[in-house]
C-alpha cells in the first residue's frame, strides 16, 4: 500500500510541475514548454528566451505577460508590416486558436480593423474621426496603417467568451492592433497593445 501510495504521489507531483523560466518570465502551471512540465494542452514555446504561443495556423505570437491567478495570458499582435496594408499574420488569415485545446480569446480586447472592403458596410462599424481607430492611426508612424482615405473600424470588448478567431483576408480586412481593457475616453498614452486569451 505504502509503495502504491508513493507512485501515486510522485505521478500527482511530476503532474503538476511548473516548466523552468524562458528568460525572464516565469512558466507557472498549467502551461507547459515540454513534455516534464505542465500540462501537454498548454502548450508554448521558448524561442532564445522568447515565451511565444503557437496558434492553430503556424503563426507564433510573443506570451508579454501572464496572469495565473485569472488563468489569463496576454500576446502581442502582430505587427503592420511597415509600408503595407498587411498584418504580417495575413497569410494565416490573422489569428486562429485551435478550438479542441484550452484557449479562447477574452472579452476585454478592443480590436480594431484597418483596410476593410466594400463588403463589410453592412457592419455598424464606427470609423467616425473620434473612433478608437482613428486615434490609434493619428497616434503611430506615418505610412503603416494607410487607412486615410479607407474603411476601418472597430469593435469593442462584446466577443463571445468562445471566440477562437480574429480574421483578416483580403477579401475582410487586412490588419489589425488590439488593446487590452481599453476604456472609452482614455488617452492613448495609456493603451496596453494586446491579445488578452483566458
Amino acid at each position: 500500500m505504502m509503495f502504491l501510495f508513493l507512485i501515486l504521489v510522485t505521478h500527482v507531483s511530476e503532474a503538476y510541475n511548473a516548466c523552468p523560466k524562458c528568460g525572464s518570465i516565469d512558466v507557472p502551471y498549467p502551461l507547459s514548454t515540454d513534455d516534464n512540465c505542465g500540462d501537454p494542452r498548454y502548450k508554448v514555446y521558448c524561442n532564445n528566451g522568447i515565451l511565444e504561443f503557437l496558434s492553430a495556423r503556424g503563426f507564433y505570437y510573443k506570451i508579454l505577460s501572464i496572469n495565473q491567478s485569472a488563468y489569463k495570458l496576454i500576446i502581442s499582435p502582430p505587427p503592420i508590416q511597415k509600408g503595407t496594408r498587411y498584418s504580417s499574420d495575413f497569410s494565416s488569415e490573422g489569428l486562429k486558436l485551435d478550438e479542441n485545446l484550452p484557449f479562447n480569446i477574452s472579452t476585454h480586447n478592443t480590436v480594431m480593423l484597418f483596410n476593410c472592403t466594400e463588403p463589410l458596410y453592412y457592419w455598424a462599424l464606427n470609423s467616425s474621426s473620434t473612433s478608437f481607430c482613428r486615434q490609434f492611426e493619428n497616434n503611430v508612424e506615418e505610412g503603416i496603417i494607410g487607412c486615410k482615405n479607407t474603411l476601418c473600424c472597430h469593435y469593442l470588448k462584446d466577443s463571445p467568451s468562445t471566440s477562437h478567431m480574429i480574421r483578416i483576408r483580403a477579401i475582410g480586412c487586412t490588419a489589425y492592433p488590439s488593446m487590452v481593457n481599453m476604456k472609452p475616453g482614455s488617452s492613448f498614452d495609456s493603451w496596453t497593445n494586446g491579445i488578452e486569451l483566458q
